[in-house]
C-alpha cells in the first residue's frame, strides 16, 4: 500500500530535495496580504501551463482577451474556455482544498468537476471512471497503448491510499507531493483531465503541508517544456525508480520557484513603473483614488474590465471608471476597442512578461 510505503532517498537525491524546498520557501518568504494579486497571477500561470501540458495552445494574449470577454457574458472559443476552467479549478483546488482536516475523494472529484464544466464530455465531470482506459494506442481497444491503468473495480481502493497517503506528514512535502502525482497519473481514476486535476494535486499538497503558503512554484512550466522527459519520469516511477521520479521532480519545482522569484520581481518592478506613470499626471490622482487600487491589482487580471475592477478594488463603479480613464491617460491601460460598452483595457508590458515566462523555462 502507498500510504505505508518506506521511501530511502540516495543522499545525492535527499539534498536535491531540500535545496528545492528551500527554493520554494524563499519564493513565498516575501509573501503578505497586500501581493494576493501576484499570487493569483502565479497560480494562473501554473493552470495555464498545466493546461500546455496536455497540448492546449492559445497563447498568452489571446487567452486573456478570452477571459475578459468571458467576464463580460461574451461566448468564447472552446479551447480558450476548457483553460480558464483549469484555472477556475486551480484556484479551488488551492484555496478550498488545502484546507481542512483530511483531503478526501469527494475533494479530488470536486476539482475534477471544476476542471470540465461546461467541456466537451463534461458529463464525466467529478466521475470515478467505472470502464477501463488507456493512454495512447488507438480508440478502440488497449493493443498499443502506452500505459495502461489499472481495472476500474481497482480505482475505488488506490485512489482511498492515496488519500490516506496525501494525508499523512511523515515525508517531506516535495517528496509527498511528488510521489502523489506520479501516484494519481498512474491510476488515471477518471476518463479524462487527469493530468491536470493531478498536476493541481501537487499545489494542494505543497500547500496544505506550508510549503507554499501564498506563492505557488507553477511547476507545469518546466514540465510543459519537456512533456517527453515528463512522461519518462512517469514511466520510471511505474517501473520502480522512485529516486529518479522523486530527484527530477525536485529539479523541476527548483527551477519553478527561481523562475517565479524572477517574473515576480519582474511584476513589481513594471507596476513601480506605472505608479511613477500615474503620478506624472498633471494633477496626479488623490492618494486615495482607485488609480492606486487598480495597479496593485492587475497582475491577477492582465487585460481588465470595469466590473472586474469594481470587485478587485472595493470601490464603486464610478471611482473605477474614473480611475481606468486616469490610468489610460498615463499609458498603464491601453483601451482594446473604441466601443462604448463592454469595454476592457489591457495593462501594458504585462503580458509580453509572462510570455517571457513561458519562452525562459
Amino acid at each position: 500500500m502507498l500510504h505505508s510505503a518506506v521511501v530511502n532517498l540516495p543522499g545525492e537525491v535527499a539534498g536535491v530535495v531540500s535545496d528545492a524546498e528551500a527554493a520554494i520557501a524563499a519564493l513565498n518568504a516575501g509573501a503578505r496580504p497586500a501581493l494576493q494579486p501576484l499570487a493569483r497571477l502565479l497560480l494562473r500561470t501554473e493552470a495555464i501551463a498545466s493546461s500546455r501540458v496536455e497540448g492546449m495552445q492559445v497563447d498568452v494574449r489571446s487567452l486573456a482577451r478570452a477571459e475578459a470577454r468571458h467576464d463580460l457574458g461574451a461566448t468564447i472559443g472552446r479551447e480558450a474556455a476548457e483553460i480558464l476552467a483549469n484555472v477556475d479549478a486551480m484556484q479551488l483546488a488551492v484555496e478550498q482544498t488545502s484546507t481542512g482536516d483530511r483531503l478526501d475523494r469527494p475533494h479530488i472529484a470536486a476539482i475534477h468537476a471544476a476542471l470540465l464544466a461546461g467541456a466537451p464530455g463534461s458529463a464525466g465531470a467529478g466521475v470515478i471512471r467505472e470502464v477501463q482506459n488507456w493512454i495512447g494506442g488507438n480508440d478502440y481497444n488497449p493493443r498499443g497503448a502506452d500505459f495502461v491503468p489499472p481495472p476500474p473495480e481497482e480505482v475505488d481502493r488506490l485512489l482511498a491510499d492515496l488519500c490516506d497517503f496525501c494525508n499523512a506528514d511523515s515525508l517531506p512535502p516535495l517528496v509527498q507531493a511528488a510521489i502523489a502525482h506520479a501516484q494519481f497519473e498512474t491510476i488515471h481514476p477518471f476518463a479524462d483531465g487527469n493530468g491536470r486535476t493531478g498536476r493541481a494535486l501537487v499545489q494542494i499538497l505543497l500547500r496544505r503541508r506550508g510549503l507554499a503558503p501564498a506563492y505557488v512554484p507553477p511547476i507545469s512550466v518546466v514540465l510543459a517544456a519537456d512533456k517527453r522527459g515528463y512522461t519518462r519520469g512517469l514511466e520510471r516511477f511505474r517501473a520502480g525508480d522512485l529516486s529518479g521520479w522523486i530527484e527530477q521532480f525536485a529539479v523541476a519545482a527548483a527551477r519553478a520557484a527561481q523562475l517565479a522569484r524572477r517574473y515576480l520581481a519582474d511584476v513589481q518592478a513594471v507596476q513601480e513603473r506605472w505608479r511613477k506613470q500615474l503620478r506624472a499626471l498633471q494633477p496626479p490622482p488623490r492618494a486615495d483614488a482607485a488609480a492606486w487600487l487598480l495597479i496593485d491589482a492587475l497582475p491577477a487580471h492582465p487585460i481588465i474590465t470595469v466590473p472586474v475592477g469594481v470587485t478587485a478594488t472595493g470601490r464603486s463603479k464610478p471611482a473605477v471608471n474614473l480611475g481606468v480613464e486616469q490610468l489610460a491617460a498615463a499609458g498603464v491601460l491601453a483601451p482594446l476597442a473604441q466601443a462604448t460598452r463592454n469595454r476592457s483595457w489591457e495593462a501594458t508590458g504585462l503580458l509580453e512578461l509572462l510570455a517571457e515566462l513561458e519562452r525562459t523555462h
